[in-house]
């Protein structure tokens, strides 16, 4: 914290004989020169001219806002720093100066030398709080700006930088010290804080994101959530719902399509305020005032003095050069098919009025002055040097239009030189003026070509420039295509990822036998096991094919309505008896063949498991007995009819024949008696 007050330097405010010395010294000077050539702005003497500047500034008011940053920090907002400069509870003198202009430490010193007055003495650049200094008064003005710096994001603005410098200042200075510490302590390991705002291509990301979720995750709704509430149903092994479906419960149909539009609604209702962000940048919208103060600056200079330096930048031209210049300047006026030169010696910067564009800066500043002739814009910061041409008769091929790149962006000496030996390079660039041939055609550079036609300089936008699309616009509309497909891919990851796992449970829950199958696997003497996981399996896959029913005719509606009667009459499969389990797995077969359109209407007589039967034979159940029965029969047992006896059906637990059971006597008689048994042994008409 600096609290010391400097020595008064002396400079051109300086009184008494030196100073009238000097007065009589200029005027002298003034009134030689004004012979050779139009009259001149002043032009300071010393070195500092720019801390001078800035100090008379200062001098009518305590804050001094750039008019060179209006895209970053418009002029307009003076009054802005000025509120929050009186809360510091000390003299507060603020400049806001383009940060390649300003030397930090060492401007604020000059300045206050110049100005004479103690007080907090602040200098902010285009981003934030740079160098604060404390003359004459107490304020911890290292600790604030460590933690404006430290503590807010590259693009809080400027404002806001000096906002939370200010709150800082009015701590005190132990409170300040430990903020300080704490911010050093914090970034240093965890880096810099989160931007606080978005670029374009973030907000093209949102819009994507938007359009994706807006059409992605309904879609996946509609696809995913019936597929899995159907493959969760069938899975094998899954517990056999023992509940008659209601096929006339179709509310669930309409309730996923209004979920899925709803979502839909919900997430284009939400996303703008999830993404709320309007702007790019923390600066504010410049006024047209804001745009123009620069230009009408230097076009009302230059109406005086063919020469205009910035007064807020380091000065490049020292006097004797400045006369030099001017009496070559009148002599190519002068000169036959020669006229007017213009020197604007004025920094070209992103946040300006023309974007760093020379050509929009020259054309916009020979509009507003409204002369033909050459006009040279050199960057006092960078160096650099443009020429434009404008209603004058000079050859388009000649030394002018020729320049060596030493001259027009300098070298390895002039990067190396303070001022870019900008004098000594605008010389030679007049030298090569004067030897470029007049000729009878005009030369006029280019006109910069405007959003339109009609639209005053600036030829961007800088009003419109930060903000950002709506969220609705641009890479939504793709989104919505990618939402789609996305929806599609998971649905598709999903379904591999599910059948995977059907493979997985088939293996410890195998599906029901083919009916090809069935009378070469189906055993004779079943176990009551086998019979317990045949049934579950052979009810999961019936309740699968039948579904709502729909399709269903009289004949499988009644097979399945039979089923389903046997199988509640136990709290779940488990509990039945297996003869009760037999005529499960008959009619549960019986239902499904007929949903597949097979007409049978018997099943085998030797074993019901072997499924439907081909014909009817007189055949011999047993070996010891010669009796034969008349029982519809398979197409296994009717070619090898000896092994009947072997394959007739007993259950367990003590392997009677299968139609000894009161139950299963209608078997071999056809599927509709036997459904006719099971709802009088339920008792259901």
């Amino acid at each position: 914290m600096r609290t010391t007050k400097r020595a008064t330097r002396t400079g051109i405010g300086a009184t008494g004989t030196t100073g009238a010395r000097l007065l009589a010294t200029l005027a002298f000077l003034f009134t030689l020169f004004a012979t050779a050539t139009p009259p001149a702005q002043a032009s300071p003497s010393s070195p500092d001219t720019q801390a001078a500047y800035l100090a008379e500034q200062l001098r009518t008011e305590p804050v001094y806002v750039t008019d060179q940053l209006p895209r970053e920090i418009p002029k307009s907002t003076t009054p802005a720093f000025a509120t929050l400069a009186k809360r510091t509870g000390v003299p507060t003198y603020v400049l806001v100066l383009p940060g390649e202009a300003a030397a930090g430490e060492a401007l604020l010193g000059t300045v206050h030398d110049r100005l004479g007055e103690d007080g907090l003495y602040v200098l902010i650049d285009d981003s934030s709080v740079t160098d604060a200094t404390a003359y004459g008064v107490t304020a911890p003005a290292d600790d604030a700006v460590t933690v404006a710096q430290y503590e807010l994001p590259f693009d809080a603005g400027p404002l806001r930088s000096f906002e939370r410098f200010v709150d800082v200042i009015t701590e005190g200075g132990e409170k300040a010290a430990a903020c300080a510490k704490a911010a050093r302590e914090k970034y240093d390991a965890d880096g810099e804080p989160a931007d606080m705002y978005i670029g374009p291509s973030d907000r093209d990301n949102q819009s994507f994101l938007t359009g994706m979720a807006i059409t992605g995750i309904p879609l996946a709704m509609l696809l995913l959530i019936p597929y899995v509430r159907r493959w969760w149903r069938r899975r094998p092994g899954a517990p056999v719902s023992l509940n008659k479906p209601r096929t006339h419960r179709r509310w669930h149909r309409r309730l996923l399509p209004a979920a899925a539009l709803a979502t839909a609604a919900a997430l284009a209702a939400t996303a703008p305020h999830v993404f709320d962000q309007t702007t790019s940048s923390a600066s504010p919208r410049p006024r047209a005032i804001d745009l123009n103060a620069r230009l009408d600056r230097v076009a009302e200079g230059l109406s005086l003095d063919p020469i205009y330096q910035d007064p807020e930048s380091p000065r490049a031209l020292d006097k004797t050069r400045l006369a030099q210049l001017r009496s070559r300047i009148a002599r190519f006026e002068s000169s036959t098919g020669g006229g007017p030169v213009f020197m604007a010696l004025v920094p070209q910067l992103y946040e300006d009025e023309s974007g760093s564009d020379e050509d929009y800066f020259a054309y916009a500043v020979h509009d507003k002055l409204g002369k033909d002739g050459v006009y040279i814009v050199a960057d006092p910061l960078d160096g650099y040097i443009h020429t434009f041409t404008y209603g004058l008769d000079l050859d388009s091929y000649g030394p002018f239009y020729d320049l060596p790149e030493s001259v027009t962006y300098g070298d390895e000496k002039s990067d190396q030189a303070d001022d870019h030996l900008l004098g000594e390079r605008l010389t030679t660039l007049m030298t090569a003026l004067d030897k470029t041939e007049r000729t009878d055609t005009t030369a006029t550079t280019d006109t910069p070509t405007a959003p339109d036609p009609d639209d005053a300089y600036p030829f961007t936008d800088p009003i419109t420039e930060d903000d950002l699309n709506p969220l609705f616009y641009g890479d939504f509309w793709p989104g919505l295509i990618i939402g789609a497909l996305a929806a599609g891919a998971l649905f598709a990851l999903v379904a591999a990822a599910l059948g995977i796992a059907r493979k997985s449970l088939l293996r410890r829950n195998p599906e029901p036998l083919q009916a090809s199958d069935l009378p070469t696997k189906s055993p004779a003497m079943p176990t009551t096991t086998y019979l317990r996981d045949t049934a579950r399996a052979e009810l999961q896959s019936m309740a699968r094919d039948f579904g709502t029913g729909e399709k269903a005719d009289t004949r499988a509606r009644n097979r399945y309505d039979a089923t389903l009667l046997l199988a509640q009459q136990g709290e779940n499969v488990d509990g039945l008896p297996p003869s009760t389990l037999t005529a499960v797995i008959i009619l549960a077969r019986a239902t499904r063949a007929a949903l597949a359109g097979d007409d049978s209407t018997l099943c085998c007589g030797v074993n019901p498991l072997h499924g439907s039967a081909k014909t009817s034979r007189h055949v011999r159940t047993s070996s010891v007995e010669s009796r034969r029965r008349m029982l519809p029969v398979c197409e296994v047992c009717l070619d090898d009819p000896h092994k009947i006896p072997a394959r007739l059906l007993k259950l367990p637990p003590n392997g009677r024949p299968y139609y000894e059971d009161e139950l299963l006597s209608e078997a071999p008689k056809g599927f509709t008696k036997l459904a006719r048994k099971v709802r009088e042994a339920v008792h259901v008409p």
